[in-house]
């Protein structure tokens, strides 16, 4: 759930300094970003904070916002981006977890992406208390968390590997288990990303000059994306539900005129239905037999909807004769 969005904009005149990055106060890093999200998020949400576990990936892995996450006692999970020095030994945080002892195992299925092919992994899963030293370059205290580390078998480059970092306390294999299957639903923010920024509304490629409207383009476009993530999903909803959660009733008999080419019924198809017809609609042939249609092509579908039901709302408009 999104509960607080920051507009960030590079400056261009700084591209490249890298340089400069460690003198840069913390406060005026884009890093920054995630404390600023939570500080945001504990003034809205108040005493339900306590109910929030904020999961974020590796670009989250620094110092100063796992020490505010400590202090404030706001629960989280950062997947780590490096091996930290740590207090339990000489050696770093990937050499030390490498020699845990396996807690247990975990099957999931990973999805075909691009030249990726799906397939089913089996995962062994260790954890551990671990202290974070303080980074040379930092000033501040260590961090005591809990290591939760997950990693497939076999040695390709390709084996999934999450080495995860947390302040939830973690001593048995079905605690460690439940820190995984949290992680695991934050791919669902990389899909929301792909609807919205590229391959769905494709707001990346908008070339509007004004920020107010760029910043209106991409909030209209937020809550678009959102339906085509709906309808992304509808093929693995066990049940039938209506497509009336993301269609209109003008909308889906429009749909149904233009694929089906026959009277509607009284009672609106299924969210499935919808899935096929508008990807259908937007070009798709199912070449790979897969029988699930990409992004891209559900946007055009939905887009192509649009343009015929402005063109009927314009249609009866009208009073006049042509």
């Amino acid at each position: 759930v999104y509960i607080d969005r920051l507009r960030w904009t590079r400056d261009i005149t700084t591209r490249g300094k890298r340089a400069k990055h460690a003198s840069t106060p913390y406060t005026e890093k884009e890093g920054y970003k995630w404390e600023s999200a939570s500080v945001n998020m504990s003034a809205r949400l108040g005493a339900k904070i306590d109910d929030v576990i904020s999961v974020c990936d590796r670009e989250a892995d620094i110092y100063e916002y796992l020490l505010y996450k400590l202090k404030t006692k706001q629960r989280f999970i950062v997947r780590s981006m490096q091996s930290r020095h740590i207090e339990e030994g000489q050696n770093k945080l990937y050499h030390y977890a490498s020699q845990l002892k396996s807690a247990g195992q975990k099957q999931i299925h990973i999805p075909q992406k691009g030249g990726r092919k799906a397939r089913n992994v089996t995962l062994d899963i260790v954890f551990a208390p671990v202290t974070l030293k303080v980074p040379n370059n930092k000033r501040g205290e260590s961090l005591p968390l809990y290591y939760v580390g997950c990693v497939e078998h076999g040695n390709s480059k390709e084996a999934l590997c999450w080495h995860l970092l947390t302040n939830e306390p973690i001593t048995t294999q079905a605690q460690a288990q439940k820190i995984i299957g949290y992680y695991e639903h934050r791919w669902l923010v990389e899909e929301y990303h792909k609807a919205w920024k590229s391959d769905g509304t494709n707001i990346e490629a908008s070339r509007l000059q004004s920020k107010g409207n760029v910043e209106r383009l991409v909030t209209i476009n937020a809550f678009i994306a959102v339906r085509i993530l709906q309808l992304k999903f509808a093929k693995d909803r066990p049940d039938d539900s209506s497509c009336e959660e993301v269609l209109s009733p003008k909308a889906w008999k429009l749909l149904w005129l233009k694929r089906v080419s026959k009277t509607p019924p009284d009672s609106a198809p299924s969210l499935k239905w919808a899935y096929t017809e508008l990807a259908k609609l937007g070009g798709w042939k199912d070449t790979k037999r897969t029988g699930r249609a990409s992004v891209k092509v559900i946007w055009q579908g939905w887009f192509k909807l649009q343009t015929i039901l402005e063109g009927y709302e314009l249609a009866m408009s009208l009073d006049i004769d042509l």
